[in-house]
């Protein structure tokens, strides 16, 4: 099948190679023209403007965005939505936010598009692996893109969760799941580390991936992590967050669901970025005053 790709950042990029790598024709566009030079240097058909890869798809159309959320999609969708034609399909396949991606499936209805959400997962690895794959949007919509669903996923990697904002919902979610299990495991290196004993922790992390009942994919990324870098001496201890865990937040507070674990992961994050805050200082002092505990001067 064809279809365009717009965005060819690091999933936007393999996702192209993998849809090539199974037959499938993809015309791709991105603001950089170095990752535009190097779809292109992969098999994909370059167009040098959103107009341009519009002309280099066959109607009805299907355009795939691997872009970052918020502004940038809308900014896309304006773009693209005067250079379209009814019956034509945009898919979402980023982080975006489920009602933002509700509020673009009505504007692309209005405008005789169809509009699906794609929450996708498998990172760097997906061009090996595969993707998973949560779809939300209208089952026809979805049909016309199974071609390129069964390609992107591993056997029975993908699937049609629900009516649009489904699919980025479940998403977000996921990626809550993912900020909680990424704490359970770096407290229990960080627990592992200062024990006194002089653990191996790449080969402690390859042990428990043998029958544990902690294995998990994440752990065979950590021993990876952790024999490249055993003390992971070479990076700071700051950690972002793209939007998903405070999304999924938002929505346990909203829906009365007590989710301490996924929230105290978020906000591990934004402590990570604080080398030395005002509020542990607060706390310093009080201790200080209080009990006379000993502080340590800047």
């Amino acid at each position: 099948m064809q279809l365009g790709m717009i965005g060819l950042g690091r999933m936007g990029l393999n996702m192209t190679v993998r849809l090539m790598r199974g037959g499938h024709e993809v015309a791709a566009y991105d603001r950089g023209a170095e990752a535009v030079a190097a779809a292109a240097k992969q098999g994909a058909k370059p167009a040098a403007t959103p107009a341009e890869l519009i002309r280099a798809l066959a109607a009805p159309r299907m355009v795939w965005l691997m872009i970052p959320s918020g502004k940038p999609v809308d900014d896309t969708l304006d773009q693209l939505i005067p250079l379209l034609a009814k019956g034509d399909l945009v898919v979402d396949g980023g982080n975006s936010n489920f009602r933002d991606s509700q509020r673009r499936a009505a504007r692309l209805a209005g405008a005789g598009l169809a509009f699906v959400d794609c929450g996708t997962s498998g990172g760097i690895w997906g061009l090996e692996n595969g993707y998973c794959m949560m779809l939300g949007g209208d089952a026809a919509s979805i049909a016309r893109l199974k071609p390129a669903l069964d390609t992107l996923a591993p056997p029975d990697g993908w699937r049609h969760v629900g009516p649009s904002g489904a699919g980025h919902y479940s998403k977000m979610v996921h990626n809550g799941i993912e900020y909680g299990l990424m704490q359970s495991y770096a407290e229990g290196f960080e627990i592992l580390k200062t024990s006194g004993f002089d653990y191996n922790l790449a080969e402690i992390a390859q042990l428990w991936n043998r029958g544990g009942v902690v294995r998990s994919w994440l752990l065979e990324l950590a021993a990876d992590a952790l024999a490249r870098d055993p003390g992971l001496e070479k990076i700071r201890g700051w950690v972002e967050d793209s939007g998903e865990g405070r999304w999924t937040v938002e929505e346990a507070i909203r829906q009365s669901v007590p989710a301490e674990l996924l929230t105290l992961a978020l906000l591990n994050r934004f402590r990570s970025r604080q080398e030395d805050s005002f509020r542990d200082r607060v706390i310093a002092a009080l201790r200080n005053e209080f009990g006379g505990h000993a502080v340590k001067e800047r």
